[in-house]
């Protein structure tokens, strides 16, 4: 069975548009509106990965929710995508393990890439 994948992302249209790229793929995704709203699921523990905005709305951050994990022992692999690319961000994204850091508005093909090596790497 593919990999399932949680999208955590305040913009729902982002939700949306990741969820049929990642269905036409054949990965099982499931979004979430906000960390808050993906800690309060009863399927947090059952992603192969995420797929976590660094900026959320309102609330926990995507930083603050991979903290959270780490904190937790969740070594789930964890790809992060920004509207703002900057070298702080970047750092701090690189020193919490993340599978890849992918700027929006990108190339689709870059963020499927990142979650087809996290699902072997998996499976290995």
């Amino acid at each position: 069975m593919r990999m399932s994948v949680a999208i955590i992302d305040d913009d729902e249209s982002v939700c949306r548009s990741l969820v049929r790229l990642m269905r036409q793929t054949g990965l099982r995704p499931s979004a979430f509106q906000s960390a808050e709203e993906f800690l309060a699921s009863p399927l947090r523990g059952g992603f192969g990965c995420l797929v976590l905005d660094v900026h959320l709305g309102a609330g926990m951050s995507g930083l603050e929710l991979r903290r959270q994990m780490l904190d937790n022992g969740d070594l789930t692999p964890v790809v992060f995508l920004t509207a703002h690319d900057d070298f702080v961000t970047r750092s701090e994204v690189d020193c919490m393990g993340c599978a890849a850091f992918i700027r929006k508005g990108r190339d689709h093909v870059l963020l499927i890439d990142a979650l087809l090596r996290i699902e072997r790497s998996r499976s290995d």
